[in-house]
């Protein structure tokens, strides 16, 4: 993989990359994050807006709606003290329906803002990421995804409206319980295997996300809630922004279990950029090497191929390798996989092709 990089052209402080590979990611969190007002111009602060996807080589991306818990900490996670390493967080406060409906709405305004100022284009169907894809000059390509379902009534009549309004992508749970089924606390270290599976609500959720052409994202979800879904048998098995459990073992990463459905499902996997679920150690450090990022991705390639390893960052919403930086730093991470043995081809499957791939599988 090679870059070649154009220094400081179109704004301050930001290095353009004429990347070889487009990149598709499959997770960030910038719509509800601090700093939200500078996305299209560029801003100080975070890890994305739309001069530094430039700068990246990010053509398109899933972009998140998702309302915090009351009184939820969003800082660091923490080892507990004196605990051997160890660490385990309580679920998250359940949100009401109609606080999760209101803050939603108001986050997916901005993504239809910012479509409406012709800065990006909301992918609502498979032509429109193709469209990003075929021409650089075009305006990215932004999936409209719920992290949690909350906004959406146990009735499930709210889906048809969030459909229209352009949700092609949908993740039942966050780390906390709603109608539809329990997410997977943060513990470490730990299996993913806590808690109950999908809801009787939750099931019809699955069902109507694939006559629609939702794409369900099990990150989050609870080991018992990821094979329900497999049972459901609506689509490829997704995991938009996890690690791979045998390299950190984290509640959040996946087992080799897991893996080897989400390859006979021919899904894929979204290697997420958080530390604490890079690192064996769980620490929450932006002294994290870029090289962990290339271990689970070469440990998730190795062990179901290439065909279902993808990037999903979590940019804005996690603590990023200070190596990577931002979403500015991609071409490091290309170049990254590339030394790791990744050759051209696997490195565009990687990059765009196996996004895309499940993303029509989806919306067929």
């Amino acid at each position: 993989m090679r870059c070649r990089i154009h220094p400081q052209r179109g704004g301050a402080g930001v290095a353009y990359a004429e990347a070889v590979i487009p990149v598709f990611d499959g997770h960030n969190d910038t719509l509800t994050s601090e700093g939200r007002g500078g996305i299209g111009a560029g801003r100080a602060d975070g890890h994305l807006d739309l001069p530094r996807m430039r700068a990246g080589g990010m053509r398109g991306g899933i972009f998140a709606v998702f309302t915090p818990s009351p009184g939820e900490d969003e800082g660091p996670l923490k080892l507990a003290a004196g605990a051997a390493g160890a660490f385990a967080k309580p679920l998250a406060a359940p949100v009401p329906h109609p606080v999760a409906a209101a803050d939603a709405t108001a986050a997916a305004g901005r993504l239809a803002r910012l479509e409406r100022e012709g800065l990006l284009t909301v992918a609502r169907e498979i032509g429109d990421v193709d469209a990003a894809f075929a021409d650089p000059a075009a305006p990215p390509v932004a999936v409209l995804h719920l992290e949690g379902a909350e906004a959406i009534d146990s009735g499930l009549e709210a889906l048809e409206h969030w459909h229209a309004a352009g949700l092609r992508s949908l993740g039942p749970v966050w780390s906390r319980a709603n109608a539809f089924a329990t997410g997977v606390q943060f513990a470490f270290p730990s299996s993913p295997d806590i808690g109950p599976g999908l809801t009787a609500a939750g099931r019809a959720l699955v069902g109507a996300c694939a006559e629609l052409g939702i794409l369900v994202d099990l990150s989050h979800l609870n080991e018992a809630g990821f094979w329900d879904v497999a049972g459901l048998e609506a689509g490829p098995l997704v995991a938009s922004h996890s690690g791979a459990h045998a390299v950190a073992a984290a509640s959040r990463n996946l087992t080799d279990a897991q893996l080897d459905a989400i390859a006979a499902s021919d899904g894929l996997v979204g290697i997420v950029f958080a530390a604490p679920f890079l690192r064996p150690d769980f620490a929450d450090d932006p002294a994290t090497p870029l090289a962990l990022i290339v271990e689970h991705a070469r440990y998730v390639a190795d062990r179901i191929g290439s065909r279902h390893v993808a990037l999903g960052s979590d940019f804005d919403g996690a603590t990023i390798p200070a190596e990577l930086g931002d979403v500015a730093g991609l071409p490091k991470l290309l170049e990254a996989l590339a030394a790791a043995g990744f050759d051209a081809e696997q490195l565009a499957d990687v990059g765009w092709r196996n996004w895309r791939r499940v993303l029509d599988a989806w919306w067929r």
